[in-house]
């Protein structure tokens, strides 16, 4: 249970730090409201599904005390290293326009279903076009090893990331038309920046630790 709430607490902290992903959710919300939006969630999360299962399903081919699976391991551990200290080092400097109010009541004629399905057309190419999100699941999935490394121990992990993508996703979409949130969440974002960081690089020296301990 300790390592599945390490790995839940870095794959959410990741969500918190904006990326495309978050941007289009962001565009698509301010010119089009949140129920067109949550078609890109769910492309989004979508794609995240995809590479949720092709990385436990890569990872499961590979013996916990293979020469194949420890580099994968070390491999998954220096990228989480890398991405921690890209939060740390840019924490601050993405930036999030708020909508003027003529900007956000342009676009109040009824969603129509073409433009849902356009939208999680462009969530599921953005999502999945994205190559962080590759290696991000290919090394939480390194990360898996002895009774976690089960199938039913990998569903239960595929089935929280791509629930927790899309709910946080659609919470996004809801609050981000919100000028008074979004301006409150730009003040924070540095500092939810930097926790992101640190609990990456925590999660892969701890790892790289237990590696080195065996």
């Amino acid at each position: 249970m300790q390592q599945f709430l390490f790995i839940a607490a870095a794959h959410f902290l990741a969500l918190l730090s904006p990326g495309p992903d978050f941007f289009l959710l962001a565009r698509t919300s301010l010119a089009h409201g949140w129920r067109v939006a949550s078609g890109a969630c769910l492309g989004i999360a979508a794609a995240n599904g995809v590479f949720i299962m092709t990385a436990f399903a890569g990872t499961a081919a590979l013996q916990p005390d293979s020469i194949g699976f420890i580099a994968l391991q070390l491999a998954g551990c220096a990228y989480l290293l890398y991405l921690g200290q890209l939060f740390m080092r840019h924490a601050g400097r993405n930036s999030l326009t708020v909508a003027s109010a003529e900007q956000r009541h342009a676009t109040t004629a009824t969603p129509t279903i073409h433009a849902w399905w356009r939208a999680a057309g462009m969530g599921f190419i953005s999502g999945i076009l994205n190559p962080k999100n590759a290696l991000f699941y290919t090394s939480l999935a390194a990360m898996l090893s002895g009774p976690h490394a089960s199938l039913g121990w990998k569903i239960l992990y595929g089935s929280w990331m791509f629930s927790i993508v899309l709910l946080w996703d659609v919470l996004v979409a809801m609050l981000i038309g919100n000028r008074a949130v979004l301006q409150r969440f730009t003040q924070v974002l540095p500092w939810l920046e930097r926790a992101s960081g640190g609990v990456l690089i925590l999660l892969a020296l701890g790892v790289a630790a237990m590696l080195w301990m065996r």
